[in-house]
């Protein structure tokens, strides 16, 4: 990330209704808000050398820690 993005605009725009596509540890995700503290993560993509569940449930904490390390983040509205 460059620092121009900050969490506190990346959590309005999940509070909004965005669906964020974002790659994370050379794995492409969705992201989207499903209720208080609740979010939902599809992997989109895998790397073999890194797999990971193709959905999970995840908290506010979690999507915290891991929005400094996400890139290529895009965004499409609604679900």
């Amino acid at each position: 990330m460059d620092g121009l993005y900050t969490f506190k605009q990346f959590k309005k725009n999940l509070d909004d209704g965005y669906q964020i596509y974002f790659t994370y540890v050379r794995n492409r995700y969705l992201l989207f808000k499903t209720a208080d503290n609740c979010y939902t993560q599809k992997l989109l993509t895998t790397d073999e050398k890194n797999p990971q569940p193709r959905h999970s449930m995840i908290t506010f904490k979690r999507v915290k820690e891991i929005f400094p390390y996400m890139e290529e983040i895009e965004y499409k509205i609604g679900i």
